[in-house]
């Protein structure tokens, strides 16, 4: 079935309540959607914040888009691009569906290629921090630094069960009542207009008013992803520095196992422990986010 936008939907009208939301007093920068080809007629999406050179590359987590990162993009105040990994946001599905980190990792190449002058930090969320390891393990010319946003490659699928039950619910929904129902259930923490709005930014309202989540729009095609090797052993050898940012909070997916073994691959990076904040860093605490991004991916 075809999908259409409502008719209310404009994707850059709601900044001015990230700002409120926030107590931000900070101006609204030129902000565009782009298109980059990446494999033939196929396209990756995101947002360019900012004039000039973008200084940043926002990757977010799965079930989600570039949308993910609008409050810390208004906090941080410089030129960056978040992008939609393919088969999320308005970027089109790839040819693995939507959790194959290694396709996703050479989608995001090519359109780096075309969108910074490299290397740039990149900071990956999630499914965004393992392509971003790869990436950064397969086109080191690309990335100056990585910090990745509550990941590692040691969370499985027990300690994201609570993300997961939450993405793998139905697959449609009768009214929009019902979907911002659900995920006020599973976000307890947060505001209900700051769901409502994340909730315009990802999903799509059907002809019969019916509501779908953009990423799952396509069904994942029964052909098995490319693999991705032992992404530990990726990021140990990454040339790069790399820096861990942890929630504390109830929610976060990287437990004591995981930071331990990340000091013991990485034992010159840091790992901040952020407060507050769960496996959403972006969500639950944007002005820390953006503040560490600051302090880690200095202004050039």
């Amino acid at each position: 079935m075809p999908v259409v936008e409502p008719t209310d939907y404009d994707e850059f009208a709601y900044f001015e309540q990230n700002l409120a939301e926030w107590g931000l007093r900070a101006p609204i920068p030129p902000v565009q959607r782009f298109f980059v080809a990446v494999d033939g007629l196929r396209q990756l999406s995101g947002l360019r914040w900012g004039d000039g050179s973008p200084e940043l590359v926002l990757v977010h987590g799965g079930a989600q888009n570039a949308h993910t990162f609008d409050t810390v993009a208004l906090a941080a105040q410089r030129p960056l691009i978040a992008v939609d990994l393919p088969g999320h946001g308005h970027s089109d599905a790839g040819p693995y569906g939507p959790t194959a980190i290694a396709s996703h990792a050479r989608d995001l190449a090519g359109a780096l290629d075309a969108l910074i002058v490299a290397p740039r930090p990149v900071v990956g969320m999630s499914l965004g921090g393992l392509t971003s390891v790869v990436l950064a393990d397969q086109r080191p010319d690309l990335v100056e630094s990585l910090v990745l946003v509550d990941i590692t490659p040691g969370v499985d699928a027990a300690k994201a069960k609570h993300i997961t039950d939450f993405v793998n619910g139905p697959a449609t929904f009768d009214d929009f009542d019902a979907l911002l129902e659900r995920t006020v259930r599973y976000n307890p923490t947060r505001s209900v207009s700051s769901l409502r709005r994340g909730i315009l930014h990802n999903a799509i309202q059907r002809p019969d008013g019916s509501w779908v989540w953009r990423h799952q729009q396509h069904p994942s095609p029964p052909v098995a992803a490319p693999d991705t090797g032992d992404l530990w052993d990726r990021l140990g050898e990454l040339s790069v520095p790399v820096t861990l940012l942890r929630g504390t909070a109830p929610g976060s997916v990287v437990d004591d196992a995981d930071e331990a073994e990340f000091r013991r691959r990485r034992p010159d990076d840091v790992v901040v422990h952020v407060a507050n904040a769960g496996h959403s860093i972006q969500g639950d605490a944007p002005l820390e986010l953006a503040a560490l991004l600051e302090r880690f991916c200095p202004r050039r």
